[in-house]
């Protein structure tokens, strides 16, 4: 659990400290052609170039008080103080609901204290605010996979694949759960 937290900061902080100046959040016109982009190119490297420039967009707010929040929130995350994180990702939401990343990283905050009920209902409210986010959906599979719910798991992370056909970790879990479910009968 501690190497995906590791990857996790190291990604966020990318995005963070290099996100653009001009306020943004997942309602972004910016997103629908990223998206688009994503889907529809074959080249994994440019797939993960537009995946950070998505993470840049989504981590940041239109509201200064919430991007100081976030950046304290993820350093505390960096630090391992992830009851320290939970209190500024709370704050996040509290300022401002419709903010859904706020949402994602109280979620993977949860998840990381090993609170997968919290964590799922981040989960689902951060999803409610942008179905897209494969952060989010590959959240939700590794909990499934956690509670041992292959189908579950295989169900969230094909859910990526179906945004970020490059995403590596639904990439590396999708055909291994299908082998493990067929050999199930499943």
């Amino acid at each position: 659990m501690r190497s995906l937290l590791g990857a996790l900061c190291i990604t966020w902080t990318a995005a963070f400290v290099s996100a653009p100046v001009v306020p943004a959040d997942q309602s972004d016109a910016r997103l629908d052609s990223l998206f688009e982009r994503m889907r529809a190119t074959s080249d994994p490297t440019e797939a993960q170039s537009i995946e950070r420039e998505i993470w840049r967009i989504w981590v940041v707010s239109k509201n200064p008080t919430v991007n100081d929040y976030m950046a304290q929130g993820i350093a505390a995350l960096t630090a391992g103080n992830i009851d320290l994180a939970i209190g500024f990702f709370t704050k996040i939401i509290e300022l401002a609901p419709d903010f859904a990343e706020g949402w994602n990283k109280r979620a993977t905050a949860h998840y990381l204290n090993g609170d997968f009920i919290a964590s799922v209902e981040d989960i689902e409210r951060t999803l409610a605010l942008e179905p897209r986010h494969f952060g989010a959906l590959s959240g939700m599979g590794l909990i499934f996979l956690n509670r041992g719910d292959s189908l579950g798991a295989l169900s969230a992370f094909e859910r990526v694949l179906e945004i970020h056909p490059h995403a590596r970790g639904a990439r590396q879990h999708v055909p291994r759960l299908r082998e493990l479910l067929k050999g199930q009968g499943a």
